[in-house]
């Protein structure tokens, strides 16, 4: 693959906005003091002073116990079970007199149960401990004392120490960039593990230190790093670079973090700054925590009534004891005389019966206790494992593409699934398969595009005009003569036979196409790749969108297929010749995409020596600065649009412009000027200087990008709101990438009212610049208080008109709507609300939001997710549920069951988690049951003798009776038993009744 060239593309040189020189802020300041005391010698970790600070090594653990606390621990898991605790007192009572049975008889069932318990978590645990090995024995190439770079295992990384990565591997740790493969030292990583973003980040080197790009170069470096402590922040970083001499303030776009991949750059060379449990994903993550079930926890008041009522038998039995004891000696005569009243033991003394009856009590609690099921965990422990088999096996939840079955990590919380109120959902990777795909679009005034999306077959279904299959086929038919190679195009499901194959020269508006594609073809930062052996060209972009976009306009015949520092070049039809030319565009500026200016722009100079600025971006940017006679189109674009967002796309419009020399000139030279400024306020100057020339812009059209769906989704989620389950998104991307994959996946509908909180604002993002913290927390705090409480009369207006609402809010108003009484009017707005979004949300975030939902509904809930950043959240949740796709080891690791698509949710709840609930819940009422009829026929065998505290049966008899006897049959029923098939548990049936239309679902989580 042909990559050589890049090493001369510096990129700092043409980004405007991502490229920023690191300068120092009030936190530089601080630097030494509490909170920002950590130091690192740089390619020098066997330094003395380095030793001495004994930082923390690179393993990471995910496992519940370790070698050292597992019987602690696990014992401590045993006795929180009241039953083990009242059989662990028998069995230590079970050595003295008191005692109906031999003690043997009463500790080996206690030993059984409670070992077999421990050796179930044991090799759970060590599940987990052998995903942390392959985990923590991944390789990296680390900078040795023979100047040479050497394979290490990843737990044997120190702070310090100098490592290479290499494109497509994860950093091992947190590490400061010092160079690339980039002259300017430039890189992009990709953050999906953390924040769920799929968009690249472009990270840089400090300009002291891009020159460090080899193994000899590397030879004399040593520097001293001072920056804060480890904290769980991932958007800041402060520190300072101490080398030759001089110090150089560090940001976090020197910042590589831990489990961040590289992308589209050959290769890195960094410095360890944090390690294992110190790095931002692992202060990020939390202890995994001990689960329980929540009928485990009902059966504990259960006991706790058992325990009450064998009290009371033991304490009947007693009294009847003690007052037919006192009746053994009347005067001198002996009534009983053949148990020797005259010559007896305290345990059966006529003459102080009362002192007799407090001991028979004890022997009584030990004789009755078959009352108390001591068998019931271990067997509900052998059934629980028994139906995670059924879960691992079941092949309707195995995915072929990856090769990827079920798994039930744990088997603890089975029943669970039969139980849950809501899931919190993350998005990138969990609802989505994180590929972008230009499906339609609209240029000069006409839309093209048959391609039918997940939203419209929703539609289709909802309004009962034809099955979302006979949809497709007509808009087969329509392209039977299109090439069907297209459908199979990565990024591409375009179909429309009057642009496709070079038939756009035949359309009214051919010149507005032809321009159209240009600005795809040529506006943005993507890198093409060539295999010099069967010619292929692959894209490597920041984003899915932009691939997509390249890739559709080489699809119509406007192929990207070289970049340099200064020129595009592009294989494209000519319109008069109708042949296949090479054409190069000049490059002269490129003007970033960012959330705040909402569009990207690249000022051109073509072949015709035209300066031509080409601009693309979200219609709320592009349309206040289109020119009057740029308007031509708008009318019939917006109506395109319109259509579009119902259909839950993504849209981008693309427009224009031509600039005259003069213009161009003056311009330059501002831009130029704003872009060397080293003040606070160099974005601000920037982006001033840049929508001076975005303007009078010439309207072109519009694109319409599905951000595809897993196989499923909608149907699953509809299944589930069905089955009275709520679902929240929680998810690391922006607020209208968010919004679109609502409506993907019917969260939101139109005609839903909408409660946007968001802090992104540009007030709120001018005090950012300019205040200070102070105010910025209090003009936040009252914004986001302000917002809350118009949601809330939003909502409540809503609900008196039966129109559903949706809460929509970004990562900074959560940061504040958690906290303190904000968090009541959140919950408040959110419970009356039928679909929750929340977008930029950072891992804690979502692990607060989890908790909130947790606490305040009292009920089960389940969070699913694929990526390192939701590892927090499946933690907190009742049940987390990891999707195990291409990049969600990370949460399968750290969850309770895995599972490859999120449509297999479906079936993991309706299903099994229905047959388990049911099984689970009439075992343990077998087993109240015949343990309370067992017990009762030793209460009538007492009252036929005297109440003497003797046995009716051999002491190892019950033991059997209680563990291996009667158990069997009850295995049997919770393992097999089923009420009705998994086709009816998944079957939604309508009944009428006098209140109109009940809906019910086969599996009833009620």
């Amino acid at each position: 693959m042909s990559t050589g060239w890049k090493k001369c593309v510096k990129f700092s040189e043409i980004y405007s906005f991502s490229c920023i020189k690191s300068r120092f802020s009030d936190n530089h300041a601080k630097i030494g003091e509490k909170g920002y005391s950590r130091v690192v010698y740089g390619n020098d970790p066997d330094n003395p002073e380095a030793i001495r600070l004994k930082y923390k090594g690179n393993y990471v653990s995910t496992t519940k116990y370790t070698a050292a606390n597992f019987i602690p621990k696990s014992l401590f898991e045993q006795f929180r079970r009241v039953a083990n605790i009242y059989f662990l007192v028998v069995a230590f009572v079970s050595f003295s007199p008191l005692a109906p049975y031999s003690a043997v008889s009463v500790l080996v069932p206690l030993l059984v149960v409670i070992g077999g318990t421990m050796a179930k978590e044991a090799v759970e645990d060590w599940r987990r401990k052998k995903q942390d090995i392959e985990a923590n024995n991944r390789k990296v190439k680390v900078y040795g004392r023979d100047y040479a770079f050497h394979e290490t295992k990843w737990k044997k990384v120190r702070v310090g120490d100098l490592v290479k990565v290499e494109k497509d591997e994860f950093f091992p740790s947190d590490l400061l960039l010092l160079s690339s493969s980039y002259e300017d030292g430039i890189c992009y990583v990709e953050t999906m593990n953390l924040d769920g973003e799929t968009n690249l980040k472009v990270k840089q080197s400090l300009e002291v230190t891009c020159s460090l790009r080899n193994e000899y170069s590397l030879q004399k470096f040593q520097a001293v790093i001072k920056c804060e402590d480890p904290n769980e922040n991932l958007y800041s970083f402060v520190g300072s670079l101490y080398y030759n001499g001089a110090e150089y303030p560090l940001s976090p776009q020197q910042l590589l973090l831990r489990d961040s991949k590289l992308r589209n750059t050959e290769h890195i060379y960094g410095v360890v700054i944090f390690t294992g449990h110190d790095t931002k994903v692992m202060q990020n993550a939390t202890d995994p925590p001990s689960k329980r079930s929540k009928i485990e926890k009902r059966m504990d008041k259960i006991i706790y009534i058992l325990f009450s009522i064998l009290v009371l038998i033991a304490s009947t039995g007693s009294i009847f004891f003690g007052i037919i004891t006192t009746e053994d000696i009347n005067g001198r005569e002996y009534r009983r005389w053949y148990l020797r009243p005259d010559a007896t033991t305290v345990f059966f003394d006529p003459r102080r019966a009362s002192l007799a009856a407090i001991f028979h009590f004890f022997t009584a609690l030990m004789l009755y206790g078959s009352l108390i099921p001591i068998s019931l965990y271990v067997s509900i422990e052998i059934v629980k494992v028994l139906q995670s088999q059924f879960i691992n096996k079941d092949q309707d939840m195995y995915f072929e593409e990856t090769d990827k079955p079920a798994r039930a990590r744990t088997s603890n919380l089975n029943e669970e699934l039969g139980q849950v109120d809501t899931i919190l959902s993350d998005k990138t990777g969990t609802l989505t398969c994180n590929l972008m795909e230009f499906v339609k679009c609209s240029i000069g005034g006409t839309a093209y595009g048959h391609s039918v999306t997940e939203v419209e077959r929703a539609i289709a279904r909802r309004k009962k005009d034809g099955a979302p299959e006979t949809l497709t086929s007509k808009f087969e038919e329509n392209n039977s003569d299109v090439k069907g190679s297209n459908s199979s195009v990565k990024g591409f499901n375009f179909r429309d036979e009057r642009i496709m194959n070079g038939r756009w020269l035949r359309e009214k508006h051919s010149d507005a196409i032809q321009k159209f594609f240009h600005v795809l073809a040529i506006c943005h930062t993507v890198i093409p790749s060539v295999n010099k052996e069967s010619g292929d060209i692959t894209y490597e972009a920041e984003s899915p969108d932009e691939a997509s976009f390249v890739i559709a306009a080489r699809e119509i015949g406007f192929e990207f297929y070289e970049r340099t520092q200064t020129s595009i070049s592009l294989h494209e039809r000519d319109p008069k010749s109708g042949q296949k030319i090479q054409r190069s565009f000049e490059l002269l500026h490129v003007l970033e995409f960012s959330s705040y200016r909402k569009r990207m722009s690249v000022v051109v100079r073509n072949e015709v020596d035209k300066l031509l600025l080409l601009c693309k971006g979200a219609d709320s940017a592009i349309f206040g600065k289109l020119s009057e006679d740029g308007r031509a189109f708008e009318a019939k674009t917006r109506e395109h649009i319109a259509k579009y967002d119902e259909a839950g796309l993504r849209t981008l419009v693309v427009a224009y412009r031509e600039l005259s020399e003069e213009e161009y000139r003056t311009w330059k030279e501002e831009y130029l000027k704003a872009k060397a400024s080293l003040t606070a306020d160099r974005n601000t100057l920037v982006d001033a200087a840049a929508d001076k020339i975005e303007r009078n812009l010439f309207l072109l059209g519009a694109t319409a990008v599905e951000d595809k769906l897993q196989k499923g989704v909608p149907e699953c989620i509809n299944k589930l709101a069905q089955a009275g389950i709520k679902v929240w998104v929680l998810t690391g991307d922006k607020l209208e990438t968010a919004v679109n994959i609502g409506y993907a996946c019917n969260l939101l509908r139109k005609g839903m009212n909408q409660v946007v909180i968001t802090l992104d604002s540009p007030e709120i993002n001018a005090l950012e610049k300019h205040g200070d913290k102070d105010v910025i927390t209090k003009v936040s705090h009252e914004e986001v208080l302000k917002q809350m409480n118009e949601g809330k009369y939003q909502v409540i207006q809503a609900k008196k008109h039966s129109v559903e609402s949706a809460l929509i809010i970004d990562g900074k108003s959560l940061t504040f709507a958690l906290m303190g009484n904000l968090e009541n009017l959140l919950w408040e707005v959110a419970v009356d609300c039928t679909s929750v979004i929340c977008c930029r949300s950072s891992p804690k975030q979502k692990a607060l939001v989890t908790r909130l939902v947790k606490v305040r509904t009292g009920k089960t809930t389940l969070a699913i997710g694929d990526g390192a950043n939701d590892v927090s959240m499946l933690q907190e949740a009742d049940i987390g549920v990891g999707i195990s796709g291409v990049e969600g080891m990370q949460a399968a690791m750290s969850s309770d069951f895995a599972i490859a698509q999120f449509r297999f949710l479906e079936r993991l709840l309706l299903v099994h988690g229905h047959w388990c609930y049911r099984r689970i819940a009439m075992m343990i009422c077998y087993f109240f049951y015949k343990n309370l009829t067992f017990g009762f026929t030793l209460f009538m065998y007492e009252a036929c003798a005297s109440f003497s505290g003797r046995p009716a049966y051999n002491d190892w008899f019950i033991s059997f009776y209680n563990v291996f006897f009667t158990s069997l049959p009850v295995v049997a029923l919770g393992v097999f038993d089923q009420d009705v098939s998994a086709r009816l548990c998944l079957k939604v049936y309508r009944t009428s009744s006098s209140d109109g239309a009940v809906y019910l679902v086969g599996c009833s989580m009620a």
